[in-house]
């Protein structure tokens, strides 16, 4: 099974996801952490430690931030948080490259959880890089909505199934 949530941020979509991934796993299922911490950011560490707390040692923990797909195994239970991240590590990557990526999920017989930001509700950005990073997020959601069996919206942690 393949999920996808997809809100804004701290919209209560990671808590959900990892509900989701505790619910579908036959197994302690991997946790799949996309943020390179090569960054010297002091509030992006203080998030990614909140995370930690809240899924305890509910999961095995791997940090990939670019080649996430080759962590995967059949027969196993990931939850992918997030894809914005890898999407962020990956802009000097063509939206081909990235697309064919993800196709590769399609033939792994695993239960794969995404989180995904909803950043393409707001204006067009100014800036090149940023314009590049919202565009490849609404495509790269649109891919993996397309490979997902279910699909929730998230909002004030309130999830909708569109699919």
């Amino acid at each position: 099974m393949k999920v996808l949530y997809f809100g804004g941020q701290k919209s209560g979509k990671s808590t959900l996801a990892e509900q989701k991934a505790l619910e579908i796993a036959s197994s302690k299922p991997y946790y799949i952490a996309t943020y390179d911490n090569s960054f010297d950011d002091t509030e992006m560490k203080d998030r990614v430690l909140k995370h930690q707390i809240q899924r305890e040692d509910s999961f095995i923990t791997i940090e990939e931030p670019k080649d996430f797909i080759s962590k995967i195994e059949s027969g196993n239970t990931y939850l992918i948080d997030c894809v914005s991240m890898w999407i962020l590590n990956s802009l000097e990557n063509e939206e081909e490259e990235l697309l064919e990526e993800l196709e590769k999920l399609r033939d792994i017989e695993a239960n794969i959880v995404f989180v995904l930001n909803d950043v393409n509700s707001g204006v067009i950005p100014f800036d090149k890089e940023s314009r590049k990073f919202v565009d490849l997020t609404g495509i790269i959601g649109q891919k993996l909505a397309s490979l997902c069996d279910e699909v929730y919206e998230v909002k004030l942690a309130l999830q909708n199934r569109l699919k």
